[in-house]
């Protein structure tokens, strides 16, 4: 009976063991009239190499479960970094995209209110409206200057001797600020 049975089936099947013990020392029996009705294996004890040998195995078996599952935790851990980094690229690519639509309208707002003042400007020189056109003029000025002032490699600014003009038309724009008040009023 235990003779074809592995260690580790020893160990864990008495149950079975004893019910196949017990039919084979009954038929056994049998001819000289004993009735054996019940047989129970209390202690298996291999030998101590077989105990020592077996529980290097079981320590060998352990130790490959916990590096399998250490290897399987480095995996989830880099497949979710992966897909974090891979989530972060597509945000911030959806930002760039957004960004760049944003400055796109506003850059065309710009353009649409320059050429709607282009227009004013100019019907109002068709009408004979010089106001506007220094208005325009010192605008576009102010604009230059406030470029220059603001860009890095400039240190120094060469403004002409004759700043009346500029200034008749800053004074322009102002009687054009009032004409156009006193108009709405």
């Amino acid at each position: 009976v235990m003779g074809s049975m592995d260690l580790d089936e020893l160990l864990s099947q008495r149950d079975k063991i004893n019910a196949q013990l017990l039919l084979v020392v009954d038929a056994a029996t049998n001819p000289w009239g004993i009735k054996v009705t019940r047989i129970e294996i209390k202690d298996i004890s291999p030998p101590k190499d077989l105990v020592d040998s077996m529980a290097r195995q079981m320590k060998a078996e352990r130790e490959k479960r916990a590096l399998i599952l250490e290897a399987e935790g480095t995996k989830q851990s880099e497949i979710l970094e992966a897909q974090g980094m891979k989530q972060a690229a597509i945000l911030e690519a959806e930002g760039r995209k957004e960004a760049a639509f944003r400055d796109a309208e506003a850059r065309e707002r710009a353009a649409e209110a320059e050429a709607k003042a282009t227009m004013v400007v100019s019907k109002a020189i068709a009408e004979g409206d010089v106001n506007s056109l220094n208005y325009f003029v010192a605008l576009k000025y102010v604009e230059s200057l406030e470029k220059i002032a603001s860009a890095d490699n400039e240190k120094l600014v060469f403004m002409p001797l004759e700043a009346s003009g500029v200034i008749g038309a800053l004074g322009g724009m102002t009687d054009l600020l009032k004409s156009v008040k006193g108009a709405g009023q």
